[in-house]
């Protein structure tokens, strides 16, 4: 008998996401990977070569594999939720939870009453959660200046795709009148109209207090989000815009942060292909390299993300004829070019790194996939895993194109239940905010994908058992409206989305998101099994917490 320690984890059902054996009623660990599944019997070939333990912790409970978060934004998000909270829900920070602030005419009196109490007359106003579509606006420099032409307000909308500054703020900038760069926005008189969006514009507008962001997030910041994470069964979360405010301190507290054997979650983190290839050129790949040195077995460098439009809640993806309700459109992303967008992808293209491209809009989706052929027609690729993320606004026939090329998805199915039915008359209209993730669209063609939440940058919470329902109901937010039911899918595809096929999303797939041997031991535990109850009851399912490498995290509030 072998000295190594082995534990038997029995439960009242093993739901593995592995299609040859599904369901087991125990998983044995060994050194944090899973040694085998089955039953105490079956496994006895195994177990009889080892010192065994069994446990009986979850013998009334359902195992499955951890769930895993394919698109959220931990470290810098640790720093939004730490500014003054202007959002419309009530959302959880660092302090406990926080009032929502219902209307922008509610956002401004907080203002005012802020301004009133602040004897320091130069200390900034610095707020986050910002949500046009259910809140009102505009929000804008001459809205701002009624509260105060002295004190810089600086306001983050709830995804860092707007900024909105007024005139004081706007000084402190280093953006000038007349600058032509599309995420400059200006009133018709050509002056700033205080509004910036995108990279550039959040870089440049927010730029004067970013140091907060950076100084709030840190190690304490990942810690909290972890708690949330575990709370929610997941395991693994993938950060898909790594190094954009400060990559050195970034880099440093993610380290720390996974080095403790105590972090609940392993991070996949995927740096903006575009910055590192405009800060370091012909070096960018070397830089990836470099950056790899880094992993571990709770630590992942992997990927880049590149934009071709702006954020589907704020009303800025780009969509096709006959564009928004108003009969605007949105704001490009990384480029307004194709040409410039597989520049900028080209060179990681070559190298064999994969790609994940965020498109929120139908449009957007066109250019991403354009993109993708010409960089096949130049250099071609077999499992490549070009990865369209967020794939909110599509038709059938960009599915369709999306197998073609081999691309896969990341689909952010929180909308259909919390954004569908007020998109109707906000931006999109109802052909597009009815058939809001296509997840059915994409089974019928044959596309893996997975889902994920963005979190906390669209207004959604961080629960995979929420997108499970989601996307097998279709139900809207008001608890009746079924949208589109025909891009419905069932249980068994939707949970693949949060396991093993968010696992292969990432290119994690032998490592996590399903219980086999020799992948690591990462368990959610849940009071219900999710195959059997009513699938509108799935978002309900209590979640004890979760394994990870056989270490027990139970949930505790937050």
């Amino acid at each position: 008998m072998s000295k190594s320690k082995v534990t038997v984890y029995t439960a009242r059902n093993v739901r593995t996401m592995d299609p040859g054996r599904p369901e087991v009623q125990a998983v044995a660990v060994l050194d944090g990977k899973v040694l085998s599944t089955g039953t105490i019997e079956s496994m006895q070939p195994w177990l009889s070569q080892y010192d065994v333990t069994v446990d009986d912790t979850f013998k009334d409970k359902v195992i499955m594999p951890g769930f895993i978060e394919a698109h959220s934004h931990i470290w810098m998000s640790a720093g939004f939720v730490s500014l003054q909270y202007i959002g419309p829900l009530p959302w959880p920070g660092p302090n406990g939870m926080m009032k929502p602030v219902e209307t922008v005419d509610d956002i401004l009196a907080l203002f005012k009453k802020i301004d009133a109490e602040e004897k320091d007359p130069k200390k900034p106003i610095v707020a986050w959660g910002y949500d046009f579509g259910k809140q009102g606006g505009p929000l804008d420099r001459d809205v701002l200046d009624t509260v105060s032409k002295t004190r810089p307000i600086f306001i983050m909308a709830w995804a860092p795709h707007y900024v909105h500054l007024n005139s004081p703020a706007i000084e402190m900038t280093d953006i000038k009148q007349g600058d032509t760069d599309p995420h400059v926005h200006h009133y018709a008189d050509g002056r700033l109209s205080g509004v910036f969006t995108e990279a550039y514009g959040i870089m440049h507008g927010f730029g004067p207090v970013m140091s907060l962001i950076a100084d709030a997030s840190g190690v304490d910041g990942l810690n909290y989000f972890a708690r949330i994470a575990n709370n929610a069964g997941v395991t693994t979360l993938a950060d898909l815009i790594f190094g954009i405010i400060d990559w050195d301190a970034e880099l440093k507290d993610n380290i720390a942060a996974t080095a403790d054997e105590d972090f609940p979650v392993r991070m996949r983190l995927t740096p903006h292909g575009a910055a590192v290839l405009a800060k370091h050129g012909d070096k960018a790949i070397d830089v990836l390299k470099d950056l790899r040195k880094n992993e571990t077995d709770k630590i992942y460098f992997r990927g880049l993300k590149f934009l071709t439009d702006g954020s589907y809640p704020l009303m800025s993806s780009m969509v096709g004829f006959p564009g928004y309700l108003d009969g605007t459109n949105g704001c490009p992303g990384d480029s307004a070019s194709l040409s410039e967008l597989v520049a900028f992808m080209l060179p990681y293209w070559k190298a064999g790194e994969q790609l994940h491209c965020h498109a929120n809009g139908d449009e957007a989706l066109n250019m991403t996939l354009d993109a993708l052929a010409e960089l096949q027609k130049v250099y071609p690729r077999f499992d490549h895993r070009f990865t369209v993320e967020h794939y909110s606004m599509s038709n059938p026939m960009q599915a369709r194109r999306v197998k073609a090329l081999g691309a896969i998805a990341s689909v952010n199915v929180y909308f259909i239940a919390y954004r569908s039915l007020l998109h109707r008359t906000k931006a999109y209209g109802p052909d597009r905010a009815e058939t809001v993730a296509r997840v059915g669209s994409l089974e019928r063609e044959g596309v893996t994908f997975a889902f994920h939440s963005d979190y906390p940058q669209v207004v959604v919470p961080l629960l995979p058992l929420s997108a499970v329902t989601g996307a097998v109901t279709r139900i809207a937010e008001d608890g009746k409206t079924v949208i589109a039911p025909h891009e419905a899918i069932d249980v068994e595809r939707a949970l693949r989305a949060i396991t093993i096929d968010a696992a292969y999303i990432l290119g994690m797939e032998d490592k996590v998101g399903s219980l086999e041997q020799g992948k690591f031991a990462d368990f959610t535990i849940l009071e219900e099994d999710p195959f059997e109850v009513d699938p509108k009851h799935i978002k309900d399912i209590n979640i004890w917490g979760t394994v990870l490498s056989g270490k027990l995290f139970e949930a505790k509030e937050i």
